[in-house]
């Protein structure tokens, strides 16, 4: 699914006048879109007490569609105008069903704005949407307060906002200190950049896209949302007759003293994911400890500088079996000591003939601090770095504010000048390509910002490669079913105190759940 930027949408919404989809039907069908969304929130229309905010542009004449439907429908809707609106055929309607609608100006808008909120079981925030982005001030923000005022009075009372919460910048994500955080959004036509970046998931709560009868193809678009239906599609093929070179051999180079868990959690995810075989090249003294654990995977003991600690030479003995794999992951764990880092240099940089890999954790920080610039270009081989905002930040010679602040365009930035696929972790994880695209994962769980979870990440993403996924398919399916297997977690046990290894055992049940999906629609 798509996913826009204001100007685009103003863009495709020319594009659809020209199309012969005029304004008019497209804020029809998105009027109506709203009405049957508020509908769901409350069960049941008649009767019930529905406030809409209407403000000056298309949002809100989108508000009063809806509020035309609801009145239909037997709701009990109030209208606030933030100014007026002449010769509006949809507000001229409103009114002739007797909806009371308030001319609202600074002086005399709070005392019944105040009491209508307290009838109220709903809030349409119908203010600006995609609207310019500006400093709320004047009977917009007198309305916005009395708004918050009355959610912190009844947190029964639902809002939900028509395309995007007023406040929220629909490109940065990026909000208004006057801004309230919805329960719903619905979108019009598709999701807007700001509502995955910055504080936008924060704000929009449950995000529904509408169909507003927008003709297909009039994008232009290389920003992705991830989605189920794409996900179910993308999951590698399971034979009834495969044997496990079926689903072809990892390679995991993972772990030292202080981290064995990563090697063991990697290892187990990368199996989770479907591989057929996992082997774990960890320091020979760590063999019985991480076998203890981790009884799947085959091991490949390495020589050792110390005990726990990779000698240079392991390289060798890597790259003379990295033949016999389809993937490799390299950094979970490693530690940095020096002749690791050697041994990590070597690795990435030398050897042919190598397949695909990823580069996770203590492989991107020996990267990024190698005496010798331009890791990228000397990193010839097809590659997956799947760093957090300050890992991003070492490698781009940026601030991992910097990163945070602008996460799509520095996971892009980054992925056409290294040549690689960009996963940029955190909440709504960005998967760059070299070519210019990106995907954004739909989940944002505070759950997942614990350790181990990026290990797991990796390991998944490994066993994808392993099973024949290209590198952007790979990644990005990785980070679907991380995000899926979190949400399940958290269904179950809540996002406080969610464990790495909590994810492993829904991993699997994560991937039945999308090929149910897929073999549903299929019928």
């Amino acid at each position: 699914m798509k996913i826009v930027s204001s100007e685009q949408m103003r863009r495709i919404e020319g594009r659809s006048e020209q199309a012969g989809v005029p304004t008019g039907q497209l804020m029809e069908n998105a009027g109506l879109a709203v009405a049957r969304s508020v509908r769901r929130c409350l069960s049941r229309v008649v009767g019930a007490h529905v406030v809409i905010l209407a403000g000056p542009g298309n949002n809100g004449g989108d508000g009063l569609v809806a509020a035309r439907r609801l009145l239909a429908w037997g709701g009990r809707v109030t209208v606030y105008l933030t100014r007026p609106r002449s010769g509006d055929s949809n507000l001229r309607q409103v009114l002739d069903r007797g909806a009371p609608v308030v001319a609202a100006t600074d002086g005399d808008v709070s005392t019944r704005l105040r009491n209508d909120l307290r009838r109220a079981g709903i809030v349409v925030d119908a203010l600006l949407g995609t609207g310019p982005s500006r400093p709320i001030s004047g009977v917009m923000r007198t309305m916005l307060r009395e708004l918050s005022r009355a959610r912190m009075e009844r947190p029964s009372l639902q809002l939900l906002a028509l395309d995007l919460p007023t406040g929220l910048d629909a490109d940065t994500g990026r909000v208004d200190p006057e801004c309230v955080a919805a329960d719903v959004t619905v979108t019009l036509g598709y999701p807007k950049v700001g509502q995955y970046t910055g504080s936008g998931g924060k704000y929009c709560g449950r995000v529904e896209v509408a169909d507003i009868g927008v003709p297909a193809g009039l994008d232009d678009v290389d920003l992705e949302l991830m989605t189920g239906e794409w996900a179910g599609a993308a999951l590698p093929d399971r034979p009834a007759d495969a044997h496990k070179g079926t689903f072809g051999r990892v390679l995991l180079v993972t772990g030292s003293r202080r981290y064995v868990g990563a090697a063991r959690l990697a290892a187990a995810a990368a199996g989770r994911s479907g591989a057929g075989l996992v082997t774990l090249a960890v320091p020979e003294s760590l063999r019985a400890e991480a076998a203890s654990g981790s009884p799947e995977p085959t091991y490949l003991p390495l020589p050792e500088s110390s005990p726990g600690a990779h000698s240079t030479t392991a390289a060798d003995v890597i790259l003379d079996r990295a033949g016999e794999y389809h993937a490799i992951l390299v950094g979970c764990g490693l530690g940095q000591e020096a002749g690791t880092a050697k041994m990590v240099e070597r690795l990435l940089y030398g050897g042919h003939g190598l397949p695909p890999m990823v580069v996770d954790a203590d492989g991107l920080n020996i990267m990024a601090r190698s005496q010798q610039p331009g890791w990228w270009e000397r990193l010839l081989r097809q590659a997956v770095v799947t760093p957090h905002p300050g890992e991003m930040g070492r490698l781009a010679n940026e601030t991992a504010a910097a990163v945070q602040y602008d996460r799509i365009g520095a996971a892009q930035r980054g992925a056409a000048k290294w040549n690689k696929i960009v996963v940029l972790k955190g909440a709504h994880t960005v998967v760059a390509s070299p070519e210019g695209g990106a995907a954004i994962s739909p989940f944002a769980n505070p759950g997942l910002a614990s350790a181990g979870t990026g290990d797991v990440l990796a390991g998944v993403i490994a066993g994808l490669l392993a099973q024949g996924l290209d590198l952007k398919d790979a990644a990005s399916l990785g980070v679907y079913l991380h995000g899926l297997a979190g949400e399940r977690v958290r269904r179950e046990l809540s996002d406080t105190g969610m464990l790495a290894g909590d994810l492993l055992p829904a991993l699997p049940a994560a991937i039945e759940e999308l090929r149910r999906r897929t073999s549903r629609r299929g019928a």
